[in-house]
């Protein structure tokens, strides 16, 4: 047996060390059976949100390094993808679907509503994210991704209740005032009149919500035969756009304590559990500037002794051990053991918060 999927078992363990508990080598990821799953009880939805890096950017095809059939076929990883013949499994009990909107509700595109499976040009965290949810539960599992590329916390995701604040740009001295929830523009000078623009604030926000609630008021059309579903859970990576904006980034654990909140809410799901994975490129011990804001705020969600309404609820996956070169801007090369590699750490995360729950 290749060594590759022992260590990538390794690496995902190094990943998850955050948590207060340890991931169970049995929970490695196994081939589907192709089994339906118990239609009987209700659908567990999770909810996928983010910025580009959230949508399926990891390349699949070409015998080249970075690309999926090469990690599989030449590499040995993900083996629970492919059959005996060599062809892409399909889970019959995990439903893949993903939405896509700009700004508030209106035109919704729907780019995914299919079983869970590599299928297309790009692959995603979904995938690993999905293996172990459906491997996880007996009971149906909705995958349902809302998400659009270019779009901040800080602004166009800022959550309900946000207020509007003051900060002195490092940049040019001046105090600028940053706009809250609801407000326009981004942000205005200190002692001026702000003048909206054509976006406000929580704008994406309010879209990326009403599409999965959108999704979900039909859910016979995207899972046939549902008999009702829970929100268990939410995976949210982001944080690349706020990295620019530092009147964004000294904000980003207040904003995402303040996101884990308003989910919950959204969708009557109060302790609903909540996976964040950091930025690939961004190390822990020697980060600094925007970066340091982002990655402290990531990491101190799931750490009790800073926010213990989370215990056992909330995970921040460490992804700089399992990206492949690269950075978020960059959508990290386009290499799919990179959007593998993440997607399965954040599913075993969801998995062990579940664990939890049960």
């Amino acid at each position: 047996m290749p060594f590759q999927p022992i260590n990538r078992l390794l690496l995902t363990i190094l990943t998850v060390a955050l948590l207060p508990f340890a991931v169970d080598a049995a929970d490695k990821i196994q081939a589907p059976d192709g089994k339906p799953a118990d239609m009987t009880k209700p659908v567990k939805v999770y909810i996928l949100m983010g910025q580009s890096n959230m949508l399926e950017m990891g390349k699949v095809a070409g015998d080249k390094e970075g690309t999926l059939e090469h990690a599989v076929k030449s590499k040995g990883l993900y083996p629970y993808l492919v059959d005996s013949a060599g062809n892409w499994t399909e889970r019959k009990d995990v439903r893949n679907v993903a939405v896509m909107g700009s700004g508030g509700p209106g035109k919704t595109q729907v780019r995914k509503n299919d079983w869970l499976k590599v299928a297309g040009g790009k692959v995603g965290v979904e995938i690993g994210i999905g293996e172990h949810m459906g491997q996880f539960h007996d009971e149906p599992v909705l995958i349902l991704k809302s998400a659009i590329g270019n779009r901040s916390l800080g602004w166009d995701l800022l959550p309900p209740g946000s207020q509007s604040y003051e900060f002195t740009d490092p940049k040019d001295g001046k105090t600028y005032v940053y706009a809250g929830y609801g407000q326009s523009p981004l942000r205005w000078e200190k002692g001026t009149e702000p003048k909206p623009i054509g976006w406000k604030a929580g704008v994406q926000y309010d879209g990326d919500i009403a599409r999965a609630k959108q999704v979900l008021s039909e859910l016979d059309k995207y899972y046939p035969g549902a008999q009702g579903y829970e929100v268990a859970g939410f995976f949210w990576w982001q944080g690349d756009k706020d990295r620019y904006n530092s009147g964004h980034s000294q904000k980003y654990e207040e904003n995402l304590v303040n996101l884990i909140k308003h989910l919950r809410k959204e969708f009557d799901a109060p302790r609903a559990k909540f996976v964040c994975a950091t930025l690939g490129q961004t190390e822990k011990e020697d980060a600094s500037g925007t970066e340091k804001d982002i990655i402290e705020a990531q990491l101190a969600i799931s750490d009790p002794s800073k926010h213990p309404e989370f215990k056992g609820d909330v995970a921040t996956v460490y992804t700089h051990p399992l990206s492949q070169g690269g950075a978020s801007n960059g959508h990290y090369g386009g290499n799919a053991e990179t959007y593998m590699n993440v997607g399965e750490a954040m599913g075993a995360a969801m998995v062990e918060l579940m664990k939890n729950k049960y």
